[in-house]
């Protein structure tokens, strides 16, 4: 009787290994609530204004050196992204020459094709932002590209709503990820529309109403006001170029002071650390815990930290609300795996992904299978719609 039941288990994960390309394994119940996967621990609150970081460090780290990232792959030409249909000529960033073949037939708002060229599996996450083509695109999910795979169709959404002519069809790095707001869009609602109304919105988060008189104690004005974005878009960025409403003056200086500040505070607090490293924020705004980015290493951390901050502080710039504090037991919160429905995708022998939605919130797991099984990235959210 046992022999009949582990044989129809094994028989089952056969057949799902046999699929081959990327398998959606379905829709299933996570019925047990999880531990924290890594061994982490919150540091004291990084506060300002609106805004409230908690440092999530670690004791133990993966070794992540094996992993390409898109900034790196795109500046040493070892990654091409360029639209369907395109074919041409680019160079690498010493200035090798590499033919771009054609594929497809046209060009598509929410596909382009990307080569990974390099010796290392390609990391990719959602809400990274390439410029260039006929517009600038952001990646719309989490995954692994193989070293030596075939021109790959790449799901992306348009944060550049009217453009759709230019020089060249390839795209550069922009060292830009996209605020929350927008960032949910793409990985979770993946809704075009959406994506756009959040560009030009600056929020999609329901903001407290003005206070009434006498209780304005604590309240703030969003700094990145629907005036401001309007500015921008109308005096420096006609076509909504994310890049150009985030960078114009009248948004980005505002961001870079923001930044500033919060950057030496974040310093200030996680300096000293003996054993352990920085692996992930849990970010709050006002007194709502929202969002959180845990990798698999210090190191990894490092090279996002500096465009995910950018994209944490604008998102803080843009909602009004009341100066409060998040409490770190609702922060310790986002350390949890959740307990709802479960979707998982895979692509055999590279990676797989997983997202559980338990009421209003949503885990996103990337796990690489090979050169070693690990959860490189765990986005957890709280969503605004």
């Amino acid at each position: 009787m046992e022999r009949s039941i582990l044989g129809a288990i094994f028989g089952g994960l056969f057949g799902i290994s046999a699929l081959g390309g990327l398998a959606l394994i379905g829709a299933s119940p996570n019925p047990v609530p999880g531990k924290p996967e890594g061994n982490w621990r919150l540091l004291d609150p990084v506060a300002y204004e609106n805004i409230t970081i908690f440092p999530v460090v670690s004791s133990s780290s993966q070794d992540t050196s094996p992993f390409l990232t898109l900034d790196e792959g795109l500046s040493s030409g070892e990654v091409i992204v360029s639209e369907q249909g395109a074919a041409g000529l680019a160079r690498t960033r010493d200035g090798r020459p590499v033919i771009v073949p054609q594929y497809n037939t046209g060009a598509s708002v929410n596909q382009l094709v990307l080569i990974n060229r390099g010796k290392r599996p390609l990391l990719l996450l959602a809400g990274e932002l390439v410029s260039g083509g006929k517009q600038d695109r952001i990646i719309g999910k989490d995954r692994i590209v193989p070293v030596g795979s075939q021109p790959l169709p790449l799901d992306v959404f348009c944060v550049e709503h009217g453009r759709w002519t230019g020089a060249s069809a390839q795209f550069k790095d922009s060292k830009m990820i996209v605020h929350p707001s927008v960032r949910e869009q793409a990985a979770v609602a993946q809704n075009q529309n959406e994506v756009w109304d959040a560009v030009r919105s600056g929020t999609l988060s329901k903001t407290p109403a003005p206070p009434s008189a006498g209780m304005a104690d604590g309240y703030s004005e969003a700094r990145i006001s629907p005036r401001a974005l309007e500015s921008a878009i109308a005096t420096a960025a006609p076509t909504q170029s994310y890049e150009k409403i985030y960078q114009h003056s009248r948004v980005g200086a505002s961001v870079d002071e923001f930044v500033e500040e919060l950057q030496r505070r974040f310093n200030r607090t996680t300096a000293g650390l003996k054993g352990e490293r920085v692996v992930g924020v849990v970010v709050a705004y006002g007194g709502e815990v929202a969002w959180s980015d845990i990798f698999a290493s210090g190191e990894l951390f490092d090279h996002y930290w500096s465009k995910l901050l950018r994209s944490y502080a604008v998102e803080a710039l843009a909602r009004p609300t009341y100066r409060e504090t998040a409490a770190i037991t609702d922060a310790r919160e986002f350390l949890r795996n959740l307990n709802g429905r479960e979707v998982v995708e895979s692509e055999p022998g590279v990676y797989r992904w997983r997202q559980i939605t338990e009421g209003r919130l949503s885990l996103i797991e990337l796990e690489s299978i090979s050169p070693k099984p690990m959860t490189l990235h765990r986005l957890l959210l709280h969503r605004t719609s």
